[in-house]
Protein backbone atom coordinates (compact mmCIF):
# COMPACT_ATOMS: atom_id res chain seq x y z
CA UNK A 1 0.00 0.00 0.00
CA UNK A 2 1.54 3.33 -1.01
CA UNK A 3 2.75 5.47 1.76
CA UNK A 4 0.23 7.97 3.28
CA UNK A 5 -0.11 11.80 2.18
CA UNK A 6 0.86 14.06 4.84
CA UNK A 7 -1.30 17.06 4.96
CA UNK A 8 -0.68 20.29 6.62
CA UNK A 9 -4.25 22.40 7.96
CA UNK A 10 -2.73 26.32 8.44
CA UNK A 11 -5.46 28.32 10.34
CA UNK A 12 -5.30 32.25 12.07
CA UNK A 13 -7.31 34.78 11.88
CA UNK A 14 -8.06 37.15 9.14
CA UNK A 15 -4.86 39.16 8.25
CA UNK A 16 -2.74 36.92 10.44
CA UNK A 17 -0.81 36.46 7.26
CA UNK A 18 -1.63 32.50 6.69
CA UNK A 19 -1.65 33.08 2.64
CA UNK A 20 1.83 35.28 3.01
CA UNK A 21 3.24 32.05 4.76
CA UNK A 22 1.99 29.52 2.16
CA UNK A 23 3.29 31.75 -0.37
CA UNK A 24 6.67 32.11 0.93
CA UNK A 25 6.48 28.03 1.47
CA UNK A 26 5.53 27.64 -1.90
CA UNK A 27 8.20 29.57 -2.86
CA UNK A 28 11.11 27.75 -1.30
CA UNK A 29 9.37 23.98 -1.72
CA UNK A 30 12.91 22.80 -2.88
CA UNK A 31 11.56 20.28 -5.94
CA UNK A 32 8.60 19.31 -3.39
CA UNK A 33 5.31 19.47 -5.11
CA UNK A 34 2.68 20.82 -2.62
CA UNK A 35 -0.68 21.06 -3.74
CA UNK A 36 -3.11 23.12 -1.59
CA UNK A 37 -6.58 23.63 -0.84
CA UNK A 38 -8.30 26.96 0.04
CA UNK A 39 -10.91 27.75 2.03
CA UNK A 40 -11.52 31.25 -0.09
CA UNK A 41 -13.52 34.02 1.37
CA UNK A 42 -16.44 34.54 -0.70
CA UNK A 43 -16.53 33.49 -4.22
CA UNK A 44 -13.58 36.89 -5.45
CA UNK A 45 -10.79 33.76 -5.86
CA UNK A 46 -8.33 37.16 -5.06
CA UNK A 47 -6.41 34.71 -2.43
CA UNK A 48 -6.09 31.38 -4.69
CA UNK A 49 -4.89 34.07 -7.41
CA UNK A 50 -2.23 35.68 -4.77
CA UNK A 51 -0.92 32.35 -4.71
CA UNK A 52 -1.05 31.04 -7.87
CA UNK A 53 1.14 34.08 -8.17
CA UNK A 54 4.40 32.41 -6.26
CA UNK A 55 6.38 30.76 -9.34
CA UNK A 56 5.89 28.43 -12.08
CA UNK A 57 6.11 25.10 -10.76
CA UNK A 58 4.96 25.22 -7.48
CA UNK A 59 2.03 26.85 -8.02
CA UNK A 60 0.25 24.79 -11.12
CA UNK A 61 -2.84 26.14 -11.65
CA UNK A 62 -3.85 21.60 -11.20
CA UNK A 63 -2.46 22.21 -7.53
CA UNK A 64 -4.73 24.95 -6.20
CA UNK A 65 -8.15 24.21 -5.70
CA UNK A 66 -10.32 26.60 -3.77
CA UNK A 67 -13.80 25.54 -1.68
CA UNK A 68 -15.92 28.72 -1.94
CA UNK A 69 -18.82 27.48 -0.49
CA UNK A 70 -18.33 28.70 3.07
CA UNK A 71 -16.23 27.79 6.05
CA UNK A 72 -14.99 24.70 5.43
CA UNK A 73 -15.88 22.86 8.95
CA UNK A 74 -19.12 23.28 8.02
CA UNK A 75 -19.01 21.54 4.65
CA UNK A 76 -16.70 19.05 5.32
CA UNK A 77 -19.03 15.69 3.60
CA UNK A 78 -20.33 18.14 0.98
CA UNK A 79 -17.12 20.03 -0.17
CA UNK A 80 -13.89 19.23 1.60
CA UNK A 81 -13.94 15.63 1.36
CA UNK A 82 -14.33 15.26 -2.49
CA UNK A 83 -12.38 17.89 -2.77
CA UNK A 84 -9.77 16.07 -1.21
CA UNK A 85 -10.63 12.82 -2.78
CA UNK A 86 -10.20 14.16 -6.54
CA UNK A 87 -6.18 14.95 -5.13
CA UNK A 88 -5.40 11.49 -3.97
CA UNK A 89 -6.94 9.97 -6.83
CA UNK A 90 -4.97 11.95 -9.80
CA UNK A 91 -2.69 9.87 -11.58
CA UNK A 92 0.80 12.55 -10.44
CA UNK A 93 -0.17 12.50 -6.72
CA UNK A 94 1.53 15.56 -4.53
CA UNK A 95 4.01 14.86 -2.15
CA UNK A 96 2.52 17.50 0.34
CA UNK A 97 -1.29 18.79 0.89
CA UNK A 98 -1.93 22.02 2.67
CA UNK A 99 -4.99 23.16 3.75
CA UNK A 100 -5.52 27.20 4.13
CA UNK A 101 -8.86 27.56 6.07
CA UNK A 102 -10.89 30.76 6.18
CA UNK A 103 -9.82 31.38 10.04
CA UNK A 104 -13.60 30.93 10.98
CA UNK A 105 -12.82 27.44 10.47
CA UNK A 106 -13.27 25.19 14.02
CA UNK A 107 -10.07 23.04 13.48
CA UNK A 108 -11.10 20.03 15.22
CA UNK A 109 -14.01 18.73 12.65
CA UNK A 110 -11.59 18.90 10.17
CA UNK A 111 -8.63 17.23 11.47
CA UNK A 112 -11.39 14.45 12.88
CA UNK A 113 -12.67 13.97 8.89
CA UNK A 114 -9.31 12.83 8.25
CA UNK A 115 -10.61 9.83 9.95
CA UNK A 116 -13.33 9.39 7.61
CA UNK A 117 -12.61 5.80 5.95
CA UNK A 118 -12.77 7.05 2.22
CA UNK A 119 -9.44 9.22 2.67
CA UNK A 120 -8.19 7.40 6.43
CA UNK A 121 -5.54 5.45 4.63
CA UNK A 122 -4.54 7.46 2.27
CA UNK A 123 -3.57 11.03 4.20
CA UNK A 124 -2.45 12.14 7.04
CA UNK A 125 -2.50 15.25 9.22
CA UNK A 126 1.60 15.89 9.46
CA UNK A 127 0.13 19.10 11.58
CA UNK A 128 -1.60 22.03 12.31
CA UNK A 129 -0.36 25.17 12.29
CA UNK A 130 -2.32 28.01 13.48
CA UNK A 131 -0.83 31.34 12.45
CA UNK A 132 -1.13 34.92 15.14
CA UNK A 133 -1.03 38.27 14.56
CA UNK A 134 1.32 38.94 16.96
CA UNK A 135 1.27 42.55 17.51
CA UNK A 136 -2.75 42.16 17.70
CA UNK A 137 -2.16 39.85 20.58
CA UNK A 138 0.24 41.60 22.67
CA UNK A 139 -2.27 44.34 22.41
CA UNK A 140 -5.07 42.28 23.73
CA UNK A 141 -7.30 40.94 20.49
CA UNK A 142 -7.22 38.03 18.36
CA UNK A 143 -7.16 39.97 14.96
CA UNK A 144 -5.48 43.60 13.45
CA UNK A 145 -9.16 44.42 12.63
CA UNK A 146 -11.54 42.23 14.58
CA UNK A 147 -14.86 43.73 12.78
CA UNK A 148 -13.00 42.79 9.58
CA UNK A 149 -13.36 39.08 10.89
CA UNK A 150 -16.84 40.12 11.89
CA UNK A 151 -17.59 41.11 8.22
CA UNK A 152 -16.10 37.61 7.06
CA UNK A 153 -18.27 36.17 9.71
CA UNK A 154 -21.39 37.70 8.06
CA UNK A 155 -20.58 36.79 4.29
CA UNK A 156 -20.47 33.51 4.71
CA UNK A 157 -23.80 31.80 4.49
CA UNK A 158 -22.85 28.57 5.28
CA UNK A 159 -21.41 29.19 8.76
CA UNK A 160 -23.73 26.98 11.20
CA UNK A 161 -21.39 27.89 14.02
CA UNK A 162 -21.62 30.61 16.47
CA UNK A 163 -18.86 31.12 17.95
CA UNK A 164 -17.43 33.47 20.44
CA UNK A 165 -14.22 35.08 18.50
CA UNK A 166 -12.57 34.17 21.92
CA UNK A 167 -13.36 30.51 21.99
CA UNK A 168 -12.22 29.78 18.19
CA UNK A 169 -9.37 31.37 19.26
CA UNK A 170 -8.61 29.06 22.00
CA UNK A 171 -9.52 26.50 19.70
CA UNK A 172 -6.77 27.24 17.17
CA UNK A 173 -4.37 27.25 20.09
CA UNK A 174 -5.57 23.91 21.68
CA UNK A 175 -5.17 21.87 18.34
CA UNK A 176 -1.92 23.49 16.94
CA UNK A 177 1.07 21.55 17.06
CA UNK A 178 2.90 24.73 15.80
CA UNK A 179 2.24 28.20 16.52
CA UNK A 180 3.48 30.99 14.46
CA UNK A 181 3.62 34.58 15.64
CA UNK A 182 4.16 36.83 13.05
CA UNK A 183 4.48 40.37 12.74
CA UNK A 184 7.72 40.06 14.57
CA UNK A 185 9.11 42.63 12.84
CA UNK A 186 6.51 45.08 13.75
CA UNK A 187 6.74 44.43 17.69
CA UNK A 188 10.26 45.40 19.75
CA UNK A 189 12.22 42.58 21.54
CA UNK A 190 9.94 43.01 24.80
CA UNK A 191 6.34 42.57 23.07
CA UNK A 192 8.05 39.24 21.06
CA UNK A 193 9.61 37.66 24.10
CA UNK A 194 6.10 38.30 25.88
CA UNK A 195 3.88 37.56 23.70
CA UNK A 196 5.85 33.89 22.52
CA UNK A 197 5.80 33.19 26.59
CA UNK A 198 2.28 33.90 26.89
CA UNK A 199 1.32 31.66 23.58
CA UNK A 200 3.52 28.61 24.93
CA UNK A 201 1.83 28.70 28.56
CA UNK A 202 -1.38 28.58 26.86
CA UNK A 203 -0.79 25.39 24.56
CA UNK A 204 -0.73 21.97 25.31
CA UNK A 205 3.19 20.35 25.81
CA UNK A 206 5.65 20.03 22.77
CA UNK A 207 3.49 22.62 21.09
CA UNK A 208 6.51 24.38 19.29
CA UNK A 209 5.77 28.48 18.99
CA UNK A 210 8.20 29.58 16.55
CA UNK A 211 8.74 33.99 15.45
CA UNK A 212 8.19 35.11 11.65
CA UNK A 213 8.49 38.10 9.49
CA UNK A 214 5.79 38.13 6.55
CA UNK A 215 5.24 34.58 7.51
CA UNK A 216 9.17 33.23 5.93
CA UNK A 217 10.17 30.31 7.68
CA UNK A 218 12.00 27.31 6.09
CA UNK A 219 9.43 25.12 4.65
CA UNK A 220 11.21 21.88 7.15
CA UNK A 221 10.24 23.81 9.76
CA UNK A 222 6.72 23.64 8.50
CA UNK A 223 6.36 20.82 7.39
CA UNK A 224 7.46 17.30 8.04
CA UNK A 225 6.36 17.43 11.76
CA UNK A 226 4.37 13.71 11.33
CA UNK A 227 2.00 14.49 14.78
CA UNK A 228 -0.86 12.36 12.73
CA UNK A 229 -2.66 14.40 14.65
CA UNK A 230 -6.46 12.47 13.91
CA UNK A 231 -5.50 9.87 16.16
CA UNK A 232 -4.58 12.42 18.62
CA UNK A 233 -8.04 14.22 19.05
CA UNK A 234 -7.47 13.21 22.69
CA UNK A 235 -4.96 15.88 23.65
CA UNK A 236 -6.72 18.72 21.15
CA UNK A 237 -9.36 19.36 23.65
CA UNK A 238 -12.24 21.60 21.48
CA UNK A 239 -13.33 24.70 24.06
CA UNK A 240 -17.02 24.00 22.76
CA UNK A 241 -19.17 21.92 20.54
CA UNK A 242 -21.37 24.70 19.02
CA UNK A 243 -22.01 23.57 15.76
CA UNK A 244 -25.58 22.35 14.47
CA UNK A 245 -25.08 19.20 12.87
CA UNK A 246 -23.01 15.93 14.27
CA UNK A 247 -19.72 16.53 12.61
CA UNK A 248 -19.86 12.81 11.26
CA UNK A 249 -22.97 12.76 9.78
CA UNK A 250 -22.29 12.53 6.21
CA UNK A 251 -25.98 14.02 5.16
CA UNK A 252 -26.11 16.81 2.73
CA UNK A 253 -29.46 18.04 4.13
CA UNK A 254 -28.13 19.78 6.85
CA UNK A 255 -30.58 22.27 8.65
CA UNK A 256 -28.20 25.10 8.57
CA UNK A 257 -29.37 27.80 11.01
CA UNK A 258 -27.68 31.22 11.30
CA UNK A 259 -28.37 33.82 14.10
CA UNK A 260 -26.06 36.90 12.15
CA UNK A 261 -27.34 39.11 10.00
CA UNK A 262 -25.69 38.54 6.49
CA UNK A 263 -27.33 41.68 5.36
CA UNK A 264 -25.11 43.74 7.10
CA UNK A 265 -22.39 43.78 4.46
CA UNK A 266 -21.83 43.62 1.53
CA UNK A 267 -18.33 43.46 -0.90
CA UNK A 268 -18.07 44.69 -4.54
CA UNK A 269 -14.88 44.90 -6.71
CA UNK A 270 -13.63 48.08 -8.47
CA UNK A 271 -11.14 47.87 -11.52
CA UNK A 272 -9.18 50.60 -13.03
CA UNK A 273 -6.50 51.33 -15.24
CA UNK A 274 -2.43 51.55 -14.66
CA UNK A 275 -0.97 53.03 -11.62
CA UNK A 276 2.00 55.68 -12.39
CA UNK A 277 3.39 55.91 -8.61
CA UNK A 278 2.57 52.33 -6.51
CA UNK A 279 3.66 54.25 -3.03
CA UNK A 280 1.21 57.20 -3.91
CA UNK A 281 -1.67 54.69 -4.64
CA UNK A 282 -0.97 52.85 -1.37
CA UNK A 283 -1.24 56.02 0.18
CA UNK A 284 -4.40 56.64 -1.83
CA UNK A 285 -6.02 53.52 -0.98
CA UNK A 286 -5.46 54.02 2.99
CA UNK A 287 -6.97 56.91 2.83
CA UNK A 288 -10.10 55.68 0.66
CA UNK A 289 -10.32 53.31 3.49
CA UNK A 290 -10.23 55.44 6.53
CA UNK A 291 -12.40 58.18 4.47
CA UNK A 292 -15.45 54.97 4.02
CA UNK A 293 -15.07 52.50 6.71
CA UNK A 294 -13.82 49.93 4.57
CA UNK A 295 -13.35 47.22 6.60
CA UNK A 296 -11.32 44.79 4.35
CA UNK A 297 -9.80 45.52 0.77
CA UNK A 298 -6.98 42.98 -1.60
CA UNK A 299 -6.44 42.77 -5.08
CA UNK A 300 -3.99 43.77 -7.68
CA UNK A 301 -2.54 47.17 -9.40
CA UNK A 302 -0.99 47.12 -13.02
CA UNK A 303 1.85 49.61 -11.93
CA UNK A 304 3.11 51.97 -15.44
CA UNK A 305 6.61 50.30 -16.70
CA UNK A 306 6.10 47.29 -14.80
CA UNK A 307 5.45 44.14 -16.19
CA UNK A 308 4.54 42.58 -12.70
CA UNK A 309 2.15 43.00 -10.91
CA UNK A 310 1.54 45.19 -7.37
CA UNK A 311 -0.36 42.77 -4.94
CA UNK A 312 -2.37 44.99 -2.16
CA UNK A 313 -3.34 43.43 0.55
CA UNK A 314 -5.59 45.44 3.80
CA UNK A 315 -6.66 45.24 7.25
CA UNK A 316 -7.78 47.87 7.90
CA UNK A 317 -6.19 51.14 6.97
CA UNK A 318 -2.56 48.54 7.43
CA UNK A 319 -1.40 47.90 3.58
CA UNK A 320 1.19 45.67 2.52
CA UNK A 321 2.60 45.28 -1.04
CA UNK A 322 4.62 42.97 -3.32
CA UNK A 323 5.53 42.31 -6.85
CA UNK A 324 4.01 39.39 -7.80
CA UNK A 325 4.32 37.41 -11.36
CA UNK A 326 3.92 38.87 -14.57
CA UNK A 327 0.72 40.00 -16.17
CA UNK A 328 1.81 37.72 -19.24
CA UNK A 329 -1.44 37.57 -21.33
CA UNK A 330 -3.74 39.06 -18.65
CA UNK A 331 -5.08 43.00 -18.67
CA UNK A 332 -3.08 44.90 -17.39
CA UNK A 333 -5.37 46.54 -15.14
CA UNK A 334 -6.20 47.33 -11.68
CA UNK A 335 -8.78 45.17 -9.71
CA UNK A 336 -9.61 45.45 -5.97
CA UNK A 337 -11.70 43.48 -4.05
CA UNK A 338 -13.63 46.12 -1.12
CA UNK A 339 -15.88 44.45 1.94
CA UNK A 340 -17.47 46.42 4.65
CA UNK A 341 -20.42 46.90 6.43
CA UNK A 342 -23.53 47.52 3.55
CA UNK A 343 -24.06 51.21 2.75
CA UNK A 344 -20.70 51.89 1.48
CA UNK A 345 -20.89 54.63 -0.90
CA UNK A 346 -19.36 52.66 -3.77
CA UNK A 347 -19.76 55.01 -6.43
CA UNK A 348 -17.92 57.56 -4.34
CA UNK A 349 -15.26 54.87 -3.45
CA UNK A 350 -14.74 54.18 -7.28
CA UNK A 351 -14.10 57.83 -7.67
CA UNK A 352 -11.21 57.70 -5.10
CA UNK A 353 -9.48 54.68 -6.05
CA UNK A 354 -9.45 56.00 -9.49
CA UNK A 355 -8.54 59.65 -8.95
Amino acid sequence: MPAKIPATVVTGFLGAGKTTLIRHMLQNANGKRIALIINEFGDLGVDGDILRGCGDEACREEDIMELSNGCICCTVAEDFIPTLEKLLDREERPDHIVIETSGLALPQPLVRAFNWPAISTRVTVDGVVTVVDGPAHHAGTFAHDVAAVDAQRALDENLDHETPLSELFEDQLACADMIVVNKSDLMDSTALTSTTQTLTQATRPGVRVVQAAMGALPTEVLLGLETAAEADMEARHEVHHHHHHDDDDDDEDHDHEHEHGHDEFESFVVTRGEVADPKAFAEQVADTIRAHGILRLKGFAAVTGKPMRLTLQAVGPRIDTYYDQPFGAAPRETRLVVIGQTGLDRAAIERALAA
